[in-house]
């Protein structure tokens, strides 16, 4: 493993711990500095020398196991301080140089990135993870490990003395079979797409199985949209009021199951006339302004007959006229359930029923309006 380094670009430094345990800490630590993007603090410099010293030495003693450094958590913007990879085994270090105690917002952020690489890297989804918290000066804790969800533990906690003694005897315990760092490294890393992608999308017809990315992350959206749309047709039939909780980490498409029903039961029952609310009042207005310059962009598009197609309008398609600078969207139905969604989420909007027209930002887009068809 020689070239791990150059071959990891998750990690500031990669090595197994044969390798790691034979090279110079001045070597890690000028690895490490180089490959960081930042001016280096002293507290920080100081901190990278400790992990070093203290993983050398464990690294001796789990010479199969693989260490990374400083290991990109991409969907978070931050990175692990350190991994441990023994076999099906990962560790997530989060140290705490010179803390005295175990802080709960250490034991959320470890666990934050082993939910993080359980469900978005794909190299982790079928491993056993297992958070530790190094708070290098505190008393001893017990480190017992209790299993939480989908092969998590629950954040385990060590210092200085107790770090080497918890890695060697998890590894025994849980450790099977053999995982090839580098191939685990470089693994794809898969969260759901961003949510103006899934919207615009979605609004052209695809379904959440062609815009997630990765097959579990599909599968638990199907699953969750069939079951919404169950309970949907249980409460119409028996005149009865539901409400679904839809609960998941960040990232793991919660907006976009909601985008997902509310577009799949205006398309199928337009009776209904779903919509999908936010109270995040940014988001509306980048959305909106999202699926706007997207329907400028595939409307312009020869051959193109996107509203009629993918909205499934009651009666006849909808005109439109498009411009560089603007679209000018016109319904026959003053009720009709898109233009309803509009007025509702457009702060301080016309009603349903008003003969103005409904705009949006004008920043790119320069303006939408959607009112009924004078002419019918």
């Amino acid at each position: 493993m020689k070239n791990m380094t150059e071959t990891s670009t998750r990690s500031y430094f990669a090595a197994s711990g044969r390798t790691l345990a034979q090279t110079s800490p001045r070597q890690v630590l000028g690895d490490i500095v180089a490959r960081h993007s930042f001016a280096v603090e002293e507290a920080q410099r100081n901190s990278w020398q400790h992990e070093i010293s203290q993983l050398q030495g464990i690294a001796a003693q789990i010479p199969n196991a693989n260490f990374f450094f400083e290991f990109a958590i991409p969907r978070m913007g931050k990175r692990a301080d350190a991994i441990v990879l023994a076999g099906n085994v990962v560790f997530v270090l989060e140290y705490k140089v010179g803390a005295q105690s175990y802080e709960p917002h250490a034991s959320e952020q470890v666990l934050d990135y082993a939910l993080d690489l359980q469900n978005f890297h794909e190299g982790s989804h079928d491993k056993t993870i297992v958070p530790v918290v190094v708070a290098t000066a505190a008393p001893d804790a017990p480190c017992v490990p209790a299993f939480w969800i989908d092969g998590i533990t629950k954040p385990l906690f060590a210092n200085d003395a107790t770090l080497g003694p918890l890695l060697t005897r998890l590894i025994s315990e849980l450790s099977s079979g053999e995982t090839n760092a580098i191939d685990w490294a470089q693994s794809s890393y898969k969260p759901t797409p961003t949510i103006i992608e899934a919207a615009q999308a979605l609004y052209r017809g695809h379904s959440v199985m062609e815009i997630s990315r990765n097959e579990a992350g599909a599968e638990n959206l199907t699953r969750t949209a069939h079951y919404i749309s169950r309970v949907i047709d249980d409460a119409k039939t028996h005149h009865r009021k539901s409400i679904c909780f839809v609960t998941g980490v960040p990232g793991s498409g919660k907006t976009l199951a909601g985008l997902n029903i509310a577009n799949e039961r205006m398309r199928a029952h337009e009776d209904e006339h779903a919509v999908f609310l936010s109270g995040n009042g940014p988001l509306v207005d980048v959305l909106r302004e999202a699926l706007a310059m997207d329907e400028v962009s595939r409307s312009q598009t020869p051959g193109s007959h996107v509203l009629s197609k993918k909205m499934r309008c009651a009666g006849p398609a909808p005109s439109y006229k498009t411009s560089t600078t603007s679209v000018t969207i016109t319904y026959n139905q003053p009720n009709h359930p898109l233009r309803k969604l509009w007025c509702l989420m457009r702060r301080n909007a016309p009603g349903p029923s008003s003969k103005h027209p409904a705009s949006c930002g004008k920043n790119v887009v320069t303006q939408i309006s959607i009112y009924p068809n004078p002419n019918f």
